[in-house]
């Protein structure tokens, strides 16, 4: 396997899955708890301030594109030069395109895939002048450079808001026949086995089951990112030969969408509205929109100011969105239901990872860091805050009866194994 193909939002690989191992992260809070300060330069006039943007594809990859469009928004606003770089792969051949971006005269560098990270970081030592962003990276805090930051936002958040979706439409299908609630049976396709999309398909799976108390959901890897081929193969197994009824995704392509339009299964999609492809399934869609992020720091940039060592956006900043929900699918009462959801997890009465709400298995294959009570219910998990390569935990990450997600660092970490989610494969 290419490093290419196994990098971009690769947050190691967690206990629950593959390596026993727990996951955290140090020093992030919303939207502006970081605590490094920005060398910078002078402030710039918005005429003269370029700012230069890495990514790992074009705009064939939904989540390349994703980041694309935030790019231009924020550039258009703010008035100023916007540079891009496509199809950089996580290899020294990033390390050059930041620092031909610094040559050019970018003030500031944005990089979107994990697998980036420790290349921005030489970039970052080489000019100390550029300030440096990363998108999904995790050694911010402990790299203590002045001039280098991670960022993230709390898609779990809008995961489990489209998550809804999808238990409201198997309560239709309940209600009206077309399956029992014993079938309300999803599926999900995944590219790894990493924490960030451990996170994403238990926050759906979650927000799926406040309003279906009975459903269960198989995960499949494909191991790419980005394999349209393989995503379709995926959800098709999934359909055809698991049952699944709703189908879900955290990879880049319209794979999944297609196959699900092809068997007019409802599907919950990520990165951007597929309806005019798929418009007899598609019921909703969560993203990142990384303008606020992008503004944000390219301002502090102009202005010589502080950027967050780790900055991660959510519901407030307008970072984590839904796209419009396809009335013609989904199931009456969807837009409030998701409107209640979103109140609640604003006002802080609601959390996404409240213990709870599901139950864990602790045994020799899962959950090494995880702590029970004789229910099953989660009381304690060790992760690792300064990632290592042995994936030993050092902070508690359960409090106050939630798991505490992308609080002690932007990026995502929780690898927790739950209850009612089969793993069909974890060789990724």
């Amino acid at each position: 396997m290419s490093q290419n193909n196994i990098g971009r939002r690769s947050f190691l690989k967690g206990s629950s899955v593959a390596v026993g191992a727990g996951l955290l992260g140090g020093l992030a809070g919303c939207g502006g708890s970081g605590s490094s300060a920005a060398s910078g330069s002078s402030s710039a006039a918005s005429s003269d301030f370029k700012a230069g943007f890495i990514f790992l594809h074009d705009e064939n990859s939904t989540y390349d594109k994703n980041f694309m469009d935030g790019a231009k928004a924020a550039c258009d606003e703010l008035g100023i030069e916007s540079v891009f770089k496509t199809n950089i792969d996580e290899s020294e051949a990033c390390q050059q395109a930041a620092e031909e971006l610094a040559d050019q005269g970018c003030g500031i560098v944005f990089a979107d895939s994990f697998g980036h990270e420790d290349y921005v970081i030489e970039a970052a030592k080489e000019f100390t002048d550029v300030q440096f962003c990363h998108s999904t990276g995790t050694k911010a805090h402990t790299e203590g450079l002045d001039n280098y930051h991670n960022a993230f936002a709390s898609i779990y958040q809008g995961r489990y808001l489209a998550g809804i979706a999808a238990g409201m439409k198997l309560n239709e299908m309940i209600a009206d026949g077309t399956i029992t609630e014993d079938k309300a049976h999803m599926g999900y396709v995944g590219a790894f086995t990493y924490a960030e999309v451990i996170s994403g398909y238990t926050s759906f799976y979650l927000g799926a089951k406040s309003v279906c108390p009975s459903v269960t959901m198989d995960v499949t890897f494909t191991g790419s990112w980005y394999d349209q081929s393989a995503e379709q193969e995926a959800a098709a197994r999934l359909i055809d030969e698991y049952g699944c009824v709703l189908i879900s995704q955290h990879a880049d392509s319209m794979g999944a969408p297609s196959a699900c339009e092809e068997r007019n299964v409802p599907n919950v999609s990520y990165n951007g509205s597929t309806i005019e492809a798929c418009p007899n399934t598609f019921i909703v869609s969560s993203r990142i929109d990384w303008a606020p992020y992008y503004k944000y720091a390219i301002q502090a940039a102009m202005k010589g100011d502080p950027i967050d060592t780790d900055w991660t956006g959510d519901l407030s900043t307008e970072s984590v969105k839904l796209t419009d929900i396809n009335a013609d699918v989904a199931a009456e009462g969807t837009q409030e239901a998701i409107d209640e959801a979103t109140k609640a997890l604003e006002d802080g009465s609601l959390h996404v990872f409240d213990t709870s709400t599901f139950t864990v298995t602790v045994d020799d294959k899962k959950n090494a860091n995880a702590t029970v009570d004789g229910s099953g219910v989660l009381t304690g998990y060790m992760a690792d805050v300064d990632t290592d390569e042995a994936f030993e935990g050092d902070t508690e990450a359960v409090s106050d009866g939630y798991f505490h997600e992308s609080e002690y660092r932007s990026a995502p970490y929780f690898d927790v194994q739950i209850d009612g989610i089969n793993l069909l494969d974890t060789q990724f």
